[in-house]
């Protein structure tokens, strides 16, 4: 059950606040012994209120007397606390992030293969997402994007958010679709993401009925490579292979297909 400690009360603030709302305009004395606050407290526990501006003091009164502001108003004003604290949170949170992001650098790639798998829906684009982000230099995706058994806006929309965010850091992106993806993608939806990406000099996009296969090409080092359910109709896994050879033979089978494609320009 929801309580003002729930925004950020304390309890003895909670049941003071309670109480003058019961018994209207009273003095210290008198709310400490409705409210079971013990008198020792009480004060510190007025002023913690006036500080939330949940109650107003009748200084001119002798005894002092406190009254409590509307309870929609208490409501909004705690809220709107506890968001400008949770604002200020998130600050400090992304500061931390950029100074971690300028400590903590992945390793030079060993010369040893090295390979990983996701296996699902999800997962396969958690992974590609993942792979994405570590892009440095250049991304080629062929083919027709993972997670097919997925909402297909949905998982290209994650795709589409990740490289738009390569291109802003000035990684090299070449798209080579087959006309049957693009195809199932609803006409509006398609235009969108393209305009989106297309806004880059550094995003080449082209379509060609020469892909066979799909997977994807990062930094020259590593390829993911989705692998088909053996029933057919969806993605089983994508297998993410870091291997600079095996990633030279895939872009040397990509290149000659890339130049025969017919080159999509926006508006």
């Amino acid at each position: 059950m929801a309580n003002l400690r729930d925004l950020g009360l304390s309890e003895y603030e909670d049941r003071a606040f309670r109480s003058l709302l019961d018994t209207g305009p009273t003095t210290a004395k008198e709310l400490s012994r409705a409210s079971d606050v013990p008198m020792g407290r009480i004060y510190d526990v007025l002023n913690s209120l006036e500080t939330y501006n949940l109650v107003r003091s009748q200084t001119a009164s002798r005894p002092k007397k406190y009254a409590p502001v509307e309870p929609d108003t208490a409501l909004e004003r705690l809220l709107e606390d506890k968001k400008r604290q949770l604002d200020e949170k998130a600050k400090q949170y992304e500061e931390i992030v950029d100074e971690l992001s300028n400590q903590l650098e992945s390793a030079e790639p060993v010369e040893e293969p090295f390979w990983t798998a996701a296996v699902g829906p999800a997962e396969t684009v958690d992974l590609l997402v993942e792979r994405l982000s570590a892009a440095d230099e250049r991304i080629v995706m062929v083919g027709s994007l993972p997670g097919r058994q997925l909402d297909l806006t949905e998982a290209t929309d994650r795709l589409v958010d990740e490289l738009e965010r390569a291109l802003q850091r000035g990684v090299e992106v070449y798209m080579l679709l087959p006309p049957s993806f693009v195809e199932a993608v609803p006409a509006d939806v398609g235009e969108s993401y393209q305009r989106r990406l297309q806004q880059y000099d550094n995003y080449h996009y082209r379509t060609t009925e020469e892909v066979t296969s799909t997977f994807e090409l990062i930094d020259d080092i590593e390829v993911c490579i989705e692998v088909p359910h053996p029933l057919g109709g969806s993605t089983f896994a994508v297998i993410d292979l870091k291997d600079p050879e095996f990633a030279d033979e895939i872009y040397a089978e990509f290149e000659p297909r890339w130049q025969r494609a017919r080159e999509i320009v926006g508006d």
